[in-house]
């Protein structure tokens, strides 16, 4: 029985990394004990000609295949060697709105997306950006000076995040709030002047568009509101729903035009008795 060769091992113990077309390959562990590396496949972010993005240009790399023990801090440090990182963002797939969301809440936001994710990662100068993707690796995401949190550990960390501080809690609400008043305040002086709603001496902005009826904001309005709502489908209920109807609402429609039209013509013959009828 012959033995199989076996293929040359390429140097550094690893073989030849495949990647898809237009990315570059960066081999990472999670820590020293692990000896199959997995890979980042990274870009540089470009956008269409004539589209808009917020991420800067030439400072924003586009990373694919992130596993789910990869944070953006963790992320953020892999990558510091090529250069200051300004912020890291990942999202459960790429962004079609071409730009960073609005910062999440501490305590307010959806869980984390199970399962690998894709990155953009915003370096301070384009130098950094170019020097990730001549990356040879492999990076380590954990190690003795920063480990990453595993088993019982992790699990003990989770449940002392999930236990809110009810300090940073109601500092976190009372400023939501405070701009949520703003928001409401600016839309409310706003329709004062659009629409002509009166003030608080009760007088009333002419605009061009015209005064429009203000109906109180009253419960008893709201209720008297409802109620003629309701006796107006009352009224249209059922009505004319068959065939049998339309025709018997045509024929007493012809009925009355006849009966109108007998009694003109005898009150015409009455006039002209009279000679009080002039045609013309």
């Amino acid at each position: 029985m012959v033995a199989r060769r076996r293929k040359p091992a390429a140097p550094g113990g690893t073989g030849a990394i495949l990647s898809p077309p237009g990315y570059s390959a960066i081999p990472i562990k999670f820590s020293e004990k692990q000896r199959a590396s997995h890979c980042l496949y990274v870009r540089e972010h470009k956008i269409r000609a004539g589209a808009q993005s917020a991420w800067p240009e030439r400072r924003t790399l586009f990373v694919l295949n992130v596993p789910p023990y990869c944070t953006e801090e963790h992320l953020s440090r892999l990558l510091w060697s090529c250069g200051p990182v300004q912020s890291v963002h990942l999202r459960a797939k790429p962004d079609l709105a071409e730009g960073p969301e609005e910062p999440r809440s501490k305590f307010f936001h959806p869980k984390p997306v199970p399962g690998f994710q894709v990155a953009y990662v915003v370096f301070q100068k384009p130098k950094a950006m170019l020097a990730a993707l001549t990356l040879t690796g492999p990076l380590l995401v954990s190690t003795e000076s920063e480990p990453v949190k595993t088993g019982v550990h992790k699990w003990i960390a989770d449940y002392t995040d999930s236990v809110l501080d009810p300090e940073a809690l109601r500092v976190e609400v009372d400023t939501f709030m405070e701009a949520y008043d703003r928001k409401i305040a600016e839309e409310e002086a706003k329709a004062k002047e659009e629409e002509g709603v009166p003030d608080e001496e009760g007088w009333v902005k002419v605009t061009r568009r015209g005064r429009r009826p203000v109906l109180p904001r009253t419960e008893a309005a709201s209720l008297r509101v409802l109620e003629r709502e309701k006796r107006k489908r009352a009224r249209k209920e059922l009505l004319n729903f068959y065939a049998w109807q339309h025709r018997e609402t045509k024929m007493e429609h012809l009925a009355q035009l006849r009966k109108k039209f007998e009694e003109d013509k005898q009150r015409i013959e009455l006039m002209r008795a009279q000679r009080k009828f002039r045609p013309y």
